[in-house]
This record gives C-alpha cells, structure tokens and sequence, in this order.
C-alpha cells in the first residue's frame, strides 16, 4: 500500500513538472515567434529564450520543535539590459526551477509592455507556508534573504510579493537585507507595509489593472460596462477586488468561483456579502447549497468572462463554449495556446494575462520610484498614474494587434519583448 502511494506522489509530482515544462516551453514558443514578427534574428531569440542568471540555493531553518529543515530556493533574472529584475518572491510546495525561469520571462514582458526601466525576475522556495508558523515564516523569509543577498538589490534585482507571501514577509526580508547592507534599504524590495516605505495602493494594484483593461476592452468591443454581466472565476486578492471594482462601476456580477466550486445567478449576486463571509483564503462558496463546478461557471452565458484563479482552465476542449465576447485573464496562464487560437477565430477578444495582470508591477515600480526620491504619493495619485499607464499599455498592444493582424496575446508577447531585444542590441550584446 506504501508502495503505491509513493508511486500516486511520485506520479503527481511528475506531472506538476511537466506542467511547468510546457509553461516555459510554450513561452520560448511564443517569444520565437514574437521575434520573429518583430523581424529580430536567432541571437536575440538564442539570448532572451533562457534566464540570463538564475540561482538554485539550500535555506536551513531551526524549526519550533528544535529540528532543522533544509529548504530549497531559487532566484531567476531574466534579463537586465533595461534595467535592475523584478519580481515576485514565491512560497509554495508546487514550486520548481521550470516555472519560476518562466515566470521570471514573464515579468519582463510585463515590463516591456508597461514601458518600466526593469527586465524580470522571479524568486521561489519549495514550502507549505499553511503548515509554518509565524516564527517559522520569518526564518525562512530572513534566510532566503541571506541566501541570494550577493545577486539582489535596489538597482540589481528588486523582490515583490507573490503567492503566499504577503507584505509581513517583505518586511522582514528588507529589515533582513538593511542589516546585511548595514543601511536602510527601502528600495531593495515592494510590497512592504506603508510604514516602512510601501506605496499607497500597491494590495489593489493588480485587480485595479485588470478593471481598466475590462474598461478599454468593453469599449473596443462596444459593450456598456454599466448593463455588462460580469464573471469572474477566482475569488482571491485579485478576483475579490476585481468584483468590487466591477460592481461599483455599475457592471452585474452573475458568477464567482473558489477552490470548491462556483456561485451563479443571472440576476446578480450580492458581491458586498460575499466578501464579507468569504475566509482569508477566499473561500464562500462552502456556505451555498446550490453551488456548481469551476468548469460549468465558465461556459454561463455573459458579456465579460474573467480567470482569476489557476492556469490551463480555458482549453480546445471547452473554448468553443465560451460564451463572452470578452476574457481578461487575471490569473497567469488560465488559457492555453490552442484555446488561443479558437477564441480569436471567433472574434472573442482576449487581454493576455501578461497585460491584465500587469498593474502589480507597475505599482511596484511606483513604490521604487517613491522609495529612491524619498517622496510619497497619495493614493489618488498612484491610481491616476495607473489608469494612464495601463490605458496607454492597452492601447499599445492593441494597435500592433490590428496592424500586425495578429491575437493579443501574440500582440502582447511582440510589444513586451522589444524593450529586452532593443536594450541587448544597443549594448552590444548581439
């Protein structure tokens, strides 16, 4: 019986692999033929297809109980021929080193689009944060620090949030780094607490984003937001803000998911009791009777359908039953290159994830930015500041959507990409 178990984990943990495999390959994919387009050579595709640096290290942390757990860690730096990486800090038990080079690529896109001085990075340690406790959190979070400090800082490489990490465990990362460094370093990480150096707007950066993308999107496809019918599958940080920004701009949300299962109705749900009975790991959905399954949500008829929750949902097997006109894919990777393609011959207008998604690091490069002058922002002026570079991101994209005649996630992959390519050609690197 012990057998078999261990050969279910092993099969399981096999195929997380080759999940991540097939993220990071599909994004080669695509950057190839971005490049491509673009009219660039094989060097630049040779140069920009893997990390330029990415860093495997071992984290031992004494545990409450007195034994001492080895954790393993990794940092990805993409490419820094814009400027210092960003990107996210992971913890989670599904994490390895396929998906964070991916993701680490997919910040500098994200960069490339919203026209920010950085390339991307992303950082990762394999760990179930659910089973630590707070103590435990905190060694893990210092010694990481510790781990990558001598390839990570305010004008090299600057962490963020991600899953599972909050602005608690930036807080302790920077105070773990000033000590290092032996001087106050704000800059050196985002997504800190507002006392000691975090922008005003940074927790609803990302759903805010995302909002606006739906705002333009509907305009393209001319759909009055103020009567649209909203769902969004995920009801996390990002899904859970999205919903009330959605609703208090007058659209009716009709359907909203969790990890358990979905809620729908076609006369509106009450988004305002929803979040105030949801978990603090957005769950609701145990308190229905008549809930349905994440895949039945996804195929209700409305105007705007918004993934919000995990990769690989929208696929050639359900695409042709998407009912929208319009997905804005909030979580990374909710729809697959297949289903791409579908969606686009059917005229549904699809905003790639890597400009949805994108208001989480233009936020964190406002923070940077507030950090280095020493100056701080209200937050009427970040969210200013936001609409106009996320509105002109949008746009961008777009357009070269329509000229190239290409679908928007290609589109996107094509505007994100330049930036790296053109800064590598002018320093010479090819």
């Amino acid at each position: 019986m012990a057998v078999a178990t261990n050969l279910e984990e092993l099969s399981i943990e096999q195929n997380k692999e080759k999940e991540s495999l097939n993220l990071f390959l599909s994004t080669q994919t695509i950057i190839k033929e971005a490049l491509n387009k673009l009219g660039y050579s094989n060097e630049i595709f040779e140069l920009l297809k893997e990390p330029i640096r990415m860093l495997t290290v071992r984290i031992p942390v004494k545990m409450d109980d007195g034994s001492v757990k080895v954790f393993t860690g990794f940092r990805s730096q993409h490419n820094d021929a814009v400027g210092p990486t960003k990107g996210g800090v992971r913890f989670h038990p599904e994490v390895n080193e396929e998906e964070v080079k991916a993701l680490s690529i997919w910040m500098s896109l994200k960069c490339g689009i919203t026209n920010l001085p950085y390339g991307g990075g992303k950082g990762g340690i394999i760990c179930d944060p659910k089973n630590m406790s707070f103590r435990e959190l905190e060694r893990l979070s210092r010694g990481y620090v510790r781990a990558i400090s001598q390839v990570v800082g305010p004008t090299k490489d600057i962490p963020a949030p991600d899953v599972y990490t909050n602005s608690q465990i930036m807080a302790w990362m920077m105070d773990e780094y000033s000590r290092i460094r032996e001087f106050d370093s704000p800059g050196f990480i985002t997504g800190k607490p507002i006392v000691l150096g975090g922008s005003q707007g940074r927790e609803t950066a990302t759903a805010r984003g995302v909002a606006i993308c739906i705002e333009e999107a509907s305009k393209k496809k001319g759909i009055d937001l103020q009567s649209a019918r909203v769902i969004i599958q995920g009801f996390g940080n990002a899904g859970s803000y999205l919903a009330k920004f959605m609703q208090d701009a007058g659209a009716r949300i009709i359907g909203i998911s969790d990890a358990l299962g979905a809620l729908y109705d076609p006369e509106g749900l009450d988004i305002d009791y929803l979040l105030d009975r949801r978990d603090s790991f957005g769950t609701v959905t145990n308190l229905f009777t008549n809930v349905i399954t994440n895949q039945e949500l996804l195929e209700k008829e409305c105007d705007i359908l918004v993934p919000a929750a995990i990769s690989n949902q929208v696929t050639a097997q359900n695409a042709h039953h998407i009912k929208a006109s319009i997905v804005v894919e909030a979580a990374n990777g909710p729809t697959t290159l297949e289903a791409t393609k579908i969606l686009d011959e059917r005229g549904v207008l699809l905003v790639p994830d890597i400009l949805a998604s994108s208001g989480g690091v233009t936020v964190s490069y406002f923070e940077w930015v507030q950090n280095n002058q020493g100056y701080y922002w209200s937050e009427e002026e970040v969210a200013e500041k936001l609409q106009k570079v996320m509105v002109d991101s949008f746009e961008n994209v777009y357009q070269t959507s329509q000229s190239h005649q290409v679908d928007m996630r290609l589109a996107a992959y094509m505007v994100g990409i330049r930036k790296s390519a053109e800064a590598s050609r002018f320093r010479g690197w090819i």
